[in-house]
């Protein structure tokens, strides 16, 4: 009898092989006070605190919010960038500065392992470099260490990069930590970084259409404008402790980092699928590819959600940074379930296994 396989998709695995592969790995010790689970973005360990057998219960039953034996605890994010190759080292720093922010923690030290196909040229390999450098210093971030390879195992380049940073005691937001009654809050758009993706990906295609050089150009930009970074935003939420929780929705767009946000705290949403905006030029890239802008790689926006009394004033903070944020949607009872609305209507929300980028190249 021949022996049957299943094939993975292109993107994140599923939710449900994610939650059974980490439930096999050692994932248990007392430092470790946020560790791997769907939906959150970082791991928040404790370190230079009181070590052996005799702290190691007390601290295993602290909880983030505690008195501990350390003001500042370490935030660290593993990610890599496997979409993009124009400008990759800016969107691997972006992207792993996102996540650290959106727990409250400030990225200090990034370690980038860089994978170059074979025939890379000294010229284009010396670019990365540069386009981490500059990306590390615009947010005041240290390269630590890293390794750069050029191997036949890719072909493209990829950038995997490793970020650390700190948070204070009291101030780490998780992704799981929304309960029923919040509000449930986006600052930005859908897609940003999609659209940006597609300009620079696809730039030829599109001139080919008949898309203009400058509004391909403004497309590829968004990058920079509205950008991809949600770092100050969400460090000034978490700061002023207005928030239960913060979510950076990347690959499976903003509908699958809402089930993400549904799945790391265990309950339901609400979701009025029109208020969750999408610029002209977003809606245009993404349908000449035929790809929901709701399911399209999404750095840029920032999911929150927020107790009721305090949703005025996290928007107040953000209208005050230049940055706009609206009400999506509202948290619910794990047993009332995830949906969308739309028109007065109860709709599916969408989730994404693939994020709908990968249509660009066929798959």
């Amino acid at each position: 009898m021949s022996e049957k396989f299943t094939f993975l998709p292109t993107g994140k695995l599923s939710p449900a092989l994610l939650a059974e592969l980490i439930s096999t790995l050692p994932i248990s010790d007392p430092d470790l006070f946020l560790g791997p689970g769907v939906g959150e973005d970082a791991a928040i360990i404790e370190v230079g605190g009181a070590s052996g057998a005799g702290g190691a219960s007390s601290r295993r039953e602290r909880s983030l919010s505690q008195e501990g034996s350390a003001d500042t605890l370490l935030a660290a994010k593993s990610d890599p960038i496997t979409f993009a190759t124009d400008e990759i080292g800016y969107y691997a720093v972006n992207v792993c500065a996102n996540d650290l922010a959106v727990c409250g923690a400030r990225p200090r030290f990034y370690l980038p392992t860089v994978l170059l196909p074979v025939g890379t040229t000294e010229e284009e390999v010396r670019e990365i470099c540069d386009q981490l450098g500059a990306a590390c210093r615009a947010l005041d971030i240290v390269v630590a260490g890293g390794h750069t390879e050029v191997t036949a195992a890719v072909n493209q380049p990829v950038v995997a990069g490793t970020l650390l940073g700190e948070v204070a005691r009291g101030k780490v937001v998780r992704t799981g930590g929304c309960r029923p009654g919040d509000v449930v809050l986006l600052v930005g758009s859908a897609g940003v970084e999609g659209t940006s993706i597609i300009a620079r990906e696809m730039g030829e295609i599109l001139l080919e259409l008949g898309w203009s050089e400058e509004v391909v150009e403004e497309a590829g930009n968004y990058l920079y404008e509205p950008g991809i970074s949600v770092l100050e935003p969400a460090l000034a939420a978490a700061e002023a402790g207005l928030v239960t929780a913060m979510h950076d929705p990347t690959e499976g767009g903003v509908a699958t980092g809402l089930w993400e946000l549904a799945d790391a705290s265990g309950c339901g949403l609400e979701v009025e699928l029109g208020a969750v905006p999408v610029t002209r030029l977003t809606a245009a890239a993404c349908a000449v590819f035929g790809l929901d802008p709701l399911g399209t790689i999404a750095s840029g926006g920032l999911l929150a959600t927020a107790g009721g009394d305090d949703v005025d004033a996290v928007l107040g903070l953000w209208r005050g940074m230049g940055r706009e944020g609206r009400v999506i949607g509202r948290v619910l009872p794990a047993g009332a379930g995830v949906y969308g609305l739309r028109e007065g209507g109860r709709v599916a929300l969408p989730r994404f296994s693939a994020d709908e980028i990968v249509k660009l190249w066929g798959e």
